[in-house]
């Protein structure tokens, strides 16, 4: 299945940002521009305005990258690692894919949907499986597969400490990252610490809480700002990225600077 209308009109809205003016810095610095595509769930995922104040984390990631490396974020609200395979979303990545660029994967939300056989996986076999399509279609391109662990749900216990929230896909995900030697980024990881830190009512304030929804998956700017924040330091930290592709790790990023296109007609 090839991507719909709305939906490319939404990663190009996306990588908008970081697009413009790229490809002349990168000439200027004797690099060359190279895309970062983004294989996802709906944390990750582009929005627009009538989804607003919900924001995915791949809308804020260009803000913490140079010119030279744009985002082109085709993750997809509900999508598994499965379902986006079998919609034929890797392919569309795949047909636009260039070497040198990367292919950055984050599943698992919704591969832990076991009564939906459309979006289920098993973490040590049918996940693994998929996890590894992305990472074969990524080399036999000449890009770069790079696997992200799932950013981790607000979920506390009564004591005040940050619930795990995935079961085993992290595991799972780290296993295949070092059988495959492919750079993992482990979100889930410090995500988990972050919220941590911010603690039961920091949190809320990262999520997608309003006066009618209290959601604890999905993010509002700050949140996604944060997560987008933890994404470009492991790019760094892993060597993916180098010291001149990043900027801002420690500035502020207003949550003004994020922007919803306008919703489709109906």
């Amino acid at each position: 299945m090839s991507l719909t209308r709305r939906q490319l009109g939404l990663a190009a809205v996306a990588t908008a940002p970081l697009a413009l003016g790229a490809t002349g810095t990168a000439r200027a610095a004797g690099r060359r521009p190279r895309t970062l595509y983004i294989a996802g769930d709906s944390t990750a995922a582009p929005k627009d305005a009538g989804e607003a104040p919900e924001t995915g984390w791949g809308m804020a990631l260009p803000f913490f990258l140079r010119e030279g490396v744009t985002v082109a974020d085709h993750a997809v609200n509900g999508r598994s690692s499965k379902s986006f395979l079998d919609e034929g979303r890797l392919d569309a990545v795949l047909a636009s894919i260039r070497p040198g660029d990367l292919l950055l994967v984050q599943f698992a939300h919704n591969d832990e949907k076991a009564t939906d056989p459309a979006r289920y996986t098993e973490p040590w076999t049918t996940y693994q499986e998929c996890l590894r399509r992305y990472v074969a279609g990524a080399r036999s391109r000449g890009a770069r597969p790079v696997l992200a662990t799932p950013v981790e749900r607000r979920r506390f216990d009564a004591d005040g400490n940050a619930l795990p929230t995935h079961g085993d896909y992290p595991a799972a995900m780290r296993a295949l990252a070092g059988e495959e030697g492919v750079a993992l980024l482990d979100i889930e990881a410090l995500s988990l610490a972050l919220w941590q830190r911010l603690g039961v009512e920091g949190t809320k304030t990262y999520f997608n809480w309003t006066a009618s929804e209290q959601d604890n998956t999905h993010f509002n700017p700050p949140g996604a700002i944060a997560v987008a924040r933890l994404v470009a330091r492991e790019l760094l930290r892993t060597r993916v990225l180098a010291r001149h592709d990043v900027v801002r790790l420690h500035e502020d990023v207003p949550a003004s600077w994020i922007t919803w296109p306008p919703a489709p007609r109906s």
